[in-house]
């Protein structure tokens, strides 16, 4: 499992990733699998009856194609399509019995049924045999309570006499055949292997009686289950070669079962969900037993219980390969916790003591150190010799980073003499390093050394994703990103600076990707970012302050002067309706309008003058802006590529103009330059003295005024399924926008971190999950907003008195009773919104919102932003018939 480290141990917080989809996850999750299990259960159960032979139900190739793509598809909702494929091309490269022991809690059968069968229906679909061994412990106290038997324990053992072992016999068999038949149920094949597995002596029998130690473990009958297609379901009961059942603790089965197979993942399904912190109340999220155990076992709260799992696990990890890992974590979250690099609960495996070195005489094994540099992509090619390389690091000081086999090689230089800032220059992975989260554990420790570092990465490296997530933030240019973290303002300035104007910056490949084979999906490119967690909390408490405050203020306007505006990228649908807005505006002209493809043409749709499209470079706009002829820039162009505009126009001292940036550029801007231009929810005083304005996006703005008036009260992540029209995807052909591909189709895309779920998440303070679509209209975009908030908090018509209170008086925002239709906001200028339906838990709000991608959710919101930035009236120029009021 690939996931951060940070906190694990030693009293820190245990930290996960992709917080964003975690709830949302367990949720598709569950209900899917339900619904998938449904559907299938007859063409399983049919494929069953037909199939006679055992080779034609022996593997998943026997059931149908369909069936494991929609699981797949359904996997996807916890994790990206990278990761769902990686693990599963990882847990298919051994042989069936060899992907995992699942020990299944007595209490999970009794308590969660449903979603355990869900849970391991999912894997049985794409392919994978677990073989599940479950306890009984809770059913055998009920069923001796009833029976009027005391429970006994030595040593947290239960005695186990003859009416005792009666007991257990009985409640090991009931629920058995209860998870058999739920998963039947649900189109698994699964079968009941209740004794003939594990051979025993006696513990102790004079002190425990009829309670075994496993001695042995028959593998016949749990393969020629795997052989025939069926999952194994076993209970921990053993046996003596003359036939005498004895009990055996369910865990320590587990673990013999995982002696002999050698598993990939051995999995504790547990309550808790993991090993939690007692001393900060996390959960611990990995364990790396070569590096942390002797000081794990040293801290206050590892006693009791937790020891002795941790004692158990760290020696039954010892015999197997450092490919086998434990997972303790919650059945809800088992998906998660397997295919995702996040994963949910608690992970513990061997890993490998991480190795500094800061010469080339302290690797000791030349040979060990050429075979990593090996990986990397220059030197692979031949561009760069290994030699070469090595020269180099003999005359700068550097550090290096590295388990012991080198399975992942980080070389940092360190350039403190001539002031230069640490630069990471190689980090090299085989694949193994991947999938063992060696590398994580190496980024880690250099962040520990060295609190602020940059390095570059080709756009095309199939690890970059990975990046992204351990930088403050990136800037791309040419073909390469560069990343930072721990970095000042100013530092940062110089650095894009001085990437953005030499030519050879230092630029490196640091990826194995190719060697790798692990992230084999494309990554989309992105420009310069600068999402964090601190700037989160910081827009978090602004938030918070401005949606206490209903009903600001209109700026009503206190400027008559004819002001010029300039658009750069006027070929899209936003230009083309800004153009026409600002035709009708009272006071605003056009100057320029600039477009590449368009340069000579006469622009069309504007009668105030004139106006021939031109092409303006970076000279041309530092000439206009020296000679005052351009009062408000508009950069309408696509997400990376405004920054030399606006660097030009900062070149020119004294400069007054404004500037609004339609792209997703600045939204995410830490220095305080820019302030995000969102009238409704964000201080429109701000925006009026702001220099410079960053546009929020189409879909953020309608999802943030959806969700904003229940931020008091959301006690977990809202899902927003987002569909906008097809002019969304700009007028540059592609499958999004091809009207033949959209015809009676819906087209999903951007399933993961899309650039709008950032947004929106750091604007509200809050995580959310967001999953794009395009259909086959063209302008308008449809939020259906599910919102988890504080249990019988609020009544229905609360909610939407606080919506009707929130936007009194907001122009451009009408709330509704009824859940408002896509086809009523093409060519309205607002956001409706509406539906506000509670379930019948009142913990769980739909929120339905509507607004035209082209109008609110672009060129009608810039043009607020224009006029409050110029003193005007905020809704000067929007025409009057098309406001939406409440």
């Amino acid at each position: 499992m690939l996931r951060n480290t940070t906190g694990s141990i030693g009293g820190l917080a245990a930290k996960k990733a992709a917080s964003s989809v975690r709830s949302v996850g367990k949720k598709v999750l569950t209900s899917n699998a339900s619904k998938l299990a449904a559907t299938t259960a007859a063409r399983c159960n049919s494929t069953k009856a037909n199939n006679t032979s055992s080779a034609s139900i022996s593997s998943a190739s026997a059931r149908s194609y369909s069936t494991r793509s929609t699981v797949v598809q359904l996997l996807n909702n916890i994790g990206s399509k990278r990761e769902v494929e990686q693990y599963l091309k990882y847990f298919t490269s051994v042989s069936s019995q060899q992907f995992a022991v699942i020990k299944v809690g007595g209490a999970i059968i009794t308590q969660q049924l449903p979603e355990l069968a869900s849970c391991l229906a999912f894997l049985y679909h794409v392919g994978l045999y677990p073989i599940v061994l479950h306890g009984t412990g809770p059913q055998i106290n009920e069923l001796l309570e009833n029976e009027g038997v005391e429970p006994e324990y030595i040593d947290g053992i239960r005695i186990t006499d003859a009416k005792t072992m009666e007991v257990v016999r009985k409640c090991f068999l009931e629920q058995n055949l209860r998870l058999v038949t739920a998963l039947e149920k649900m189109g698994v094949h699964a079968r009941p292997i209740t004794a003939g597995v594990f051979g025993a002596e006696y513990l102790d029998k004079d002190k425990y009686q009829l309670v075994g130690k496993v001695n042995s473990v028959n593998k016949a009958p749990i393969e020629a289950s795997i052989e025939a297609g069926y999952l194994p379901i076993l209970t921990s009961l053993a046996e003596t070669p003359s036939g005498q059942l004895l009990n055996v603790n369910a865990d320590v089965a587990a673990g013999e079962l995982a002696r002999e197979f050698e598993p990939l993942k051995i999995v504790y399904l547990n309550e808790k969900g993991g090993i939690i912190n007692g001393n900060t109340g996390e959960k611990v999220s990995v364990i790396n037993l070569d590096e942390e155990y002797e000081d794990l076992l040293k801290e206050s709260w590892v006693k009791y219980g937790t020891k002795l799992k941790i004692k158990e696990i760290h020696d039954l990890l010892q015999h197997l390969p450092r490919s086998s890992s434990v997972a303790i974590i919650d059945v809800d979250d088992l998906q998660k916790e397997l295919f995702t690099d996040s994963g949910a609960g608690t992970l513990i495996r061997r890993g490998y003591k991480l190795i500094n070195r800061n010469s080339l005489k302290e690797f000791g094994n030349p040979d060990l150190l050429r075979s990593a540099l090996l990986r990397d992509p220059e030197i692979k090619s031949g561009k760069l010799s290994a030699a070469s390389y090595l020269k180099t690091l003999e005359k700068i000081p550097f550090k290096s980073y590295g388990d012991e086999p080198l399975e992942v090689l980080a070389i940092v230089i360190n350039d403190e003499a001539n002031n230069q800032l640490p630069k990471l220059d190689k980090f090299l992975s085989s694949r193994t390093g991947w999938l063992n989260n060696v590398t994580d554990n190496i980024f880690s420790s250099i962040k520990k050394d060295f609190k602020e570092l940059y390095w570059i990465v080709n756009e095309n490296d199939s690890n970059l994703s990975w990046y992204f997530s351990k930088a403050d933030g990136s800037f791309a240019k040419n073909g390469e990103i560069l990343f930072w973290y721990g970095l000042k303002t100013n530092q940062v300035s110089e650095l894009i600076k001085e990437f953005d104007t030499s030519s050879n910056f230092n630029s490196s490949s640091l990826s194995s990707s190719k060697e790798s084979g692990v992230f084999s999906s494309p990554t989309q490119k992105r420009g310069l970012h600068t999402y964090n967690n601190h700037f989160k909390s910081q827009f978090y408490h602004a938030r918070r302050q401005i949606t206490t405050n209903p009903n600001p203020p209109k700026r009503e306007s206190t400027n008559n002067q004819k002001l010029k505006v300039a658009l750069i990228g006027a070929r899209g649908y936003t230009g083309q309706n800004l153009i026409s807005m600002i035709d009708k505006h009272p006071y605003l002209e056009l100057s320029h309008v600039s477009s590449r493809e368009l340069s000579g043409q006469k622009l069309q749709g504007y009668n105030k003058d004139n106006i021939v499209y031109s092409n303006l470079q970076v000279e041309d706009i530092k000439e206009l802006e020296s000679n005052g002829e351009v009062d408000v820039w508009v950069m309408a162009l696509p997400n990376g590529v405004c920054k030399p505009f606006v660097d030009a126009i900062d070149s020119v001292g004294g400069t007054k103009s404004k500037i609004i940036d339609l792209s997703a550029d600045y939204r995410f801007d830490t220095t305080g330059e820019w302030v995000y231009g969102l009238p409704e929810l964000n201080d429109r005083n701000e925006i009026a003295k702001a220099r410079k304005i960053s546009n929020p996006g189409c879909y953020a703005t309608g999802a943030q005024v959806a969700i904003a008036p229940l931020v008091d009260y959301i006690a977990g992540t809202p899902t927003i399924f987002g569909v906008s029209g097809y002019s969304g995807a700009g007028t540059k052909p592609s499958p999004k926008n091809n009207v033949k591909i959209l015809n009676n189709n819906l087209i999903p895309y951007s399933l993961t971190d899309h650039i709008h779920e950032k947004e929106i998440s750091s604007q509200l303070g809050l995580d959310v999950a967001f999953t794009p679509h395009v259909a086959q209209w063209f302008q308008g975009i449809s939020h259906t907003i599910s919102i988890p908030i504080k249990p019988k908090s609020l009544t229905s018509r609360e909610i939407r008195n606080l919506y009707q209170d929130r936007y009194q008086g907001e122009q451009l925002i009408s709330v509704s009773g009824e859940a408002p239709l896509v086809k009523d906001i093409s060519g309205k200028h607002g956001v409706v919104i509406g539906g506000f339906a509670l379930n019948s838990k009142e913990n769980r709000v739909v929120v339905v919102a509507t607004i035209d991608n082209l109008l609110k959710g672009a060129s009608t919101q810039c043009l607020q932003n224009i006029n409050l930035a110029l003193g005007y009236g905020e809704y000067d120029g929007i025409p009057d018939d098309l406001f939406i009021r409440g």
